[in-house]
């Protein structure tokens, strides 16, 4: 049934690209006024085929990659007016994002928010893991680990490439490559300010010659958050890089920076999360070394540290429930004299904690070898050890330990002169839950020009995280066991993700259009999810019922999703994306992960004197993110960007005007929070 189906499709494809060369070599007749208003050739709309860096570890063509690749390339970037990398994701086919801090940071999460600090997903910056091992494992911090002016592009693979990265990217990777400092030399400044409190800064100095280049970026973000929440947030970040070119053979880069968040959570009335304040702080060092082996040779290695530390902790009062207890007559009764004694000894309150730190080392080496003009390899070893210590979570001040042993490869094989297979996977071993192993087979077929259909499958597992397997959180007083909230059975065994997707990526010139599509069948097995079991009477003083961890359900993430951009006009795009989600979970009744249909519009238009026009529209059924309060939350919400050139003597730059949600406030994240219509200038500067 599939094949007949796959050679009708290519068939079609076939003729549509016929018939697309075609009309691009009829000549039209046009009018005089028409022709000088649009003298134009094909070529001023098309480009030639991006690379992408990080699918298969191999450099290849968006349409050789093996799994759907969405770029946001540096103009992209400028042009939306995001301030973070999340809000900046939901323009990206099957992405759900939050700007609410109220689980740290923003999100995104692709194909559903199963968990509330997207733990499904790896983020990659210039080729480091930002995954942070701590809590439930998550990337929320990690999208905010560099400054917007400081990316040159974003990959973004819409599907699972567990083949490549392990564990950590069962549904999808971002790797977010930062600018090259030989395109940073100078000095570049940015502020802007505007309503909701947004108060960012941004500064960068670059410098060197022949060879070793350096650029030292610092900057702020900040606002007052969601209206009727308390996330109020500020991230301070700061990053360098060196890139140095220690002989004709080799190339050195150094990174090392550091990031703060620094945020509010927590709800009015709400005893058990009151209003409070959060601290999140990372710092890392990174060295990559690459060698060339020869013309189709070379080597890498890669070392890199990162160190991070969590505040967080209110004060919850026992008071209430001391002088109810006191207030009882005992009656004279022994057992409930002592029970009252007890009580009366405990504090008036005690800190409800999250507080800890973790870090993560890892030490990768690659070897890339193109065999033949058909064939290409790269081979590789990864050891990652991730730590995490906190006596909240885990009731011990030990260092709980997690080391990883990865081997990967993948072989890109040109088998015909319009065919290429991707076969790839990675063994991953772990000292807590042992052996698994990722594979991935992926045929990409170009039918004719400009027109590639991609078909393939892959499996992925997902380590679990150190807090489900190990997780401890009680709350004690004077030696008295109050309450138990979370306690983990170790019984969980990591899920697996089985994905058949099958591709379309299409050149239509005489359109001046390209069309990406993915449909996909993703079947999770073992999901894991909190469960709760209550503890016997007796106990803890208070009665508890705490989470454990267990597989609870295998079902279906299935549908497809598609991008269209189309250039009617010089210096016009219009960007449409689409999805259909359908997941087949029995939970859907309490967690709607992900919309069943999502939308999004941009336009981008360069006018006159240069001034720059977006307008971003995205609309998203109701969806249900963990972590929230369970409220169905929509989203319909445009955006709009002027942006005009400014010069004064050498120092160039721009001012742009952005309005975020023109219309009404939406529901984010909760049913108290509301992302309101905000406006704020940016003016930035460079020489």
């Amino acid at each position: 049934m599939l094949a007949p189906t796959l050679r009708l499709l290519g068939a079609l494809i076939c003729q549509l690209g016929s018939l697309g060369l075609a009309i691009a070599q009829t000549p039209e007749p046009v009018s005089v006024s028409a022709a000088n208003a649009t003298a134009l050739s094909e070529t001023d709309f098309l480009t030639e085929m991006p690379l992408v860096l990080s699918v298969s570890r191999l450099p290849q063509r968006l349409d050789e990659t093996p799994g759907a690749v969405t770029i946001i390339d540096r103009d992209m970037i400028r042009l939306s007016g995001a301030r973070d990398v999340a809000d900046l994701l939901r323009l990206v086919p099957g992405f759900q994002t939050s700007t609410s801090f109220e689980t740290g940071a923003p999100l995104a999460s692709y194909h559903g928010s199963f968990d509330a600090y997207s733990a499904r997903m790896q983020v990659l910056v210039d080729g480091r893991s930002v995954y942070s091992p701590y809590l439930f494992g998550g990337t929320a911090t990690g999208l905010q680990s560099v400054a917007m002016a400081d990316i040159e592009r974003i990959e973004v693979l819409r599907g699972s490439n567990s083949a490549a990265y392990g564990a950590r990217a069962m549904l999808g990777v971002i790797n977010i490559v930062t600018r090259h400092t030989v395109d940073t030399l100078g000095r570049q400044a940015a502020v802007t300010t505007g309503e909701n409190g947004i108060r960012d800064a941004q500064a960068s100095i670059g410098w060197g010659q022949d060879g070793a280049t350096f650029r030292l970026g610092l900057d702020r973000r900040g606002d007052d958050g969601l209206s009727g929440s308390n996330g109020h947030n500020l991230i301070n970040r700061v990053n360098l890089r060196a890139d140095l070119r220690a002989s004709a053979r080799d190339e050195v880069g150094l990174r090392a920076g550091g990031l703060t968040i620094d945020s509010g959570e927590g709800y009015v009335g709400k005893p058990d999360n009151p209003p409070h304040d959060r601290s999140f702080g990372a710092g890392y060092a990174q060295l990559d070394w690459r060698r060339s082996l020869g013309a189709d040779e070379d080597m890498a290695l890669s070392l890199s540290h990162t160190q991070e530390s969590l505040r967080n902790s209110f004060a919850y009062s026992l008071l209430s429930y001391k002088n109810q207890v006191a207030a009882y007559p005992d009656g004279g009764n022994a057992a409930l004299i002592q029970f009252k004694n007890l009580v009366a000894g405990i504090d008036d309150s005690i800190d409800i904690d999250t507080s800890g730190r973790a870090s993560s080392s890892t030490l990768s080496l690659q070897h890339t070898l193109r065999h033949s003009s058909a064939l290409r390899v790269v081979l590789g070893g990864e050891l990652r050890r991730e730590e995490v210590v906190s006596r909240a979570l885990y009731n011990t001040d030990a260092v709980l330990r997690t080391d990883y042993t990865r081997l990967f490869g993948n072989a890109e094989w040109r088998f015909a002169d319009n065919a290429l297979l991707n076969a790839g996977g990675m063994y991953e071993n772990n000292n807590v839950r042992g052996d698994n192993f990722s594979p991935r087979l992926m045929v990409n077929w170009h039918v004719a020009q400009g027109q590639t259909l991609r078909f393939g499958v892959s499996k992925a597992y997902r380590s679990n995280s150190t807090f489900e397997q190990f997780a401890d959180a009680r709350y004690t007083s004077n030696g008295v066991l109050l309450k138990v909230t979370a306690l983990a059975s170790g019984a969980v065994q990591p899920e697996s993700l089985l994905v058949r997707e099958f591709g379309y990526l299409g050149d239509f010139p005489w359109l001046r259009a390209g069309l990406d599509v993915r449909v996909f069948h993703e079947r999770i097995a073992g999901f894991v999810r909190g469960r709760k079991s209550v503890l016997p009477a007796g106990t803890t003083l208070l009665a508890s019922a705490p989470w454990d961890y267990v597989n609870d359900e295998d079902f279906t993430i299935k549908g497809f999703e598609y991008q269209l951009k189309w250039r009617p006009w010089r210096d016009a795009q219009f960007i449409f994306n689409q999805t259909y989600t359908n997941i087949n979970s029995i939970d859907t009744g309490t967690v709607l992960p992900a919309p069943e249909v999502a939308s999004s519009l941009t336009y981008l238009q360069k006018l006159p004197g240069g001034v720059d026009l977006s307008l971003m529209h995205q609309d998203s059924g109701p969806v249900v993110l963990t972590g929230s309060s369970g409220s169905h939350l929509a989203m319909t919400r445009t955006d709009l960007r002027l942006a005009l050139p400014v010069q004064f003597g050498a120092t160039r730059g721009e001012v742009a005007l952005v309005v975020q949600n023109l219309g009404s406030p939406y529901l984010d994240f909760d049913q108290l929070f509301r992302f309101q219509r905000r406006a704020f200038v940016t003016l930035r500067l460079e020489n």
